[in-house]
């Protein structure tokens, strides 16, 4: 049932990508020229995210339709990895206009740029894995103790 409700989540969030301009990112991009011709419509998505993820709050304590348990992160720290990954999420997503999901979503229409920057993408995560395991062999050789398990912070 999981695979189900993966897959209609799924096809309802890249539905609502598309629908909204998302995937277009000469919008996205005019969304973020807050200093020339800003397009302001995207917002309009952002305040149905925010309402989503309001519902999703106020039903917290309740528990989840498809799984066991709810599965809400339980770190509160801000840390270096954190603050990197967030900066180049918002430099590539200024410079290209797309993001994980619409890029994903853009796939179907095999635009060379698009395809370049989802192999970007993944060669960047297989990077970031990469050095993560790298430190972490780093560290336990050196006798430090690395947790990578949500903390309570």
């Amino acid at each position: 049932m999981n695979i189900v409700a993966s897959l209609v989540c799924g096809l309802i969030f890249g539905a609502g990508l598309v629908i909204s301009g998302m995937t277009q990112p000469p919008k996205v991009l005019g969304f973020l020229d807050i200093f020339g011709r800003w397009d302001p419509t995207l917002a309009f998505v952002i305040a149905g995210a925010i309402a989503v993820a309001g519902f999703a709050l106020v039903r917290r304590a309740r528990a989840p339709l498809f799984a066991a348990s709810h599965l809400w992160p339980t770190r509160k720290d801000i840390d270096r990895p954190l603050v990197a990954g967030a900066i180049l999420f918002g430099v590539g997503w200024g410079l290209v206009g797309l993001c994980p999901g619409p890029a994903v979503v853009n796939i179907a229409s095999l635009s060379p740029r698009v395809l370049l920057f989802v192999l970007a993408m993944v060669a960047g995560m297989a990077l970031q894995g990469w050095w993560r395991s790298r430190a972490d062999t780093t560290s336990a050789h050196a006798g430090m103790s690395t947790t990578l398990a949500p903390t309570d912070g």
